[in-house]
């Protein structure tokens, strides 16, 4: 117990912090959230959501997995989806992968991890459906990274493709979709290109992507 004594500690050493910078914020936040961004992202911990684009709790609405995938069966990720966009009305869902994934790394290498092989047959999907772009990086770490990148371009458009996102497009709900990735040696977030706000921009918007991906900025 030891161990977790810490993060009490360090909990409260945080909500003073913000009391002292805003008097009355916890209160404003237990009152209502208003998102404006839903965050599908990694799991890894080595990438903080909100900190990374520097908002405060209540202004970015998050789910994480692994190897941050979006899969038209996984009612968890459709849930917060369907939340998000029906009744939080948010404008942005950002799905952002990381530069070094340890799980896009797996699907690379074909490495077994154990229960989670079974999820990262999605990402094996995206390798294997663009096997050649992955094959053209000039190493084997930069070939994780392309899959990294190929992976957030093809969960964008997963998220493009559901129901919930088609839905509001339809009754013309303001609604784009983004997909960026972070660079955990630099610190820092990078378009992918493959931004859509309506039904008709979604396929286009990939193929933009894709024919970028690998391609220094």
């Amino acid at each position: 117990m030891d161990a977790l004594t810490g993060l009490f500690e360090n909990n409260r050493a945080w909500a003073r912090r913000i009391t002292q910078r805003e008097p009355g914020f916890f209160e404003a936040l237990s009152a209502q959230q208003s998102p404006k961004y839903l965050w599908i992202g990694c799991a890894d911990s080595r990438v903080p959501a909100n900190e990374i684009v520097g908002l405060l709790p209540g202004e970015l609405f998050v789910h994480r997995n692994v190897a941050n995938v979006v899969v038209h069966t996984d009612l968890n990720c459709l849930s917060v989806l369907q939340y998000g966009i029906d009744v939080l009305k948010i404008g942005h869902v950002i799905v952002c992968g990381h530069y070094g994934c340890g799980g896009v790394r797996a699907a690379c290498s074909n490495s077994s991890v154990g229960l989670s092989d079974n999820w990262l047959r999605h990402v094996q999907d995206v390798r294997d459906r663009h096997q050649a772009l992955v094959d053209g990086a000039d190493s084997d770490e930069a070939r994780v990274d392309r899959l990294c990148e190929l992976n957030v371009i093809e969960q964008a458009r997963n998220v493009c493709q559901t129901t919930v996102v088609q839905d509001a497009w339809r009754r013309d709900q303001p609604l784009a979709v983004h997909g960026w990735i972070y660079g955990l040696r630099d610190g820092l977030l990078r378009d992918l290109g493959c931004s859509a706000s309506g039904i008709d921009e979604v396929a286009a918007a990939h193929a933009l992507a894709l024919s970028s991906c690998g391609i220094p900025l």
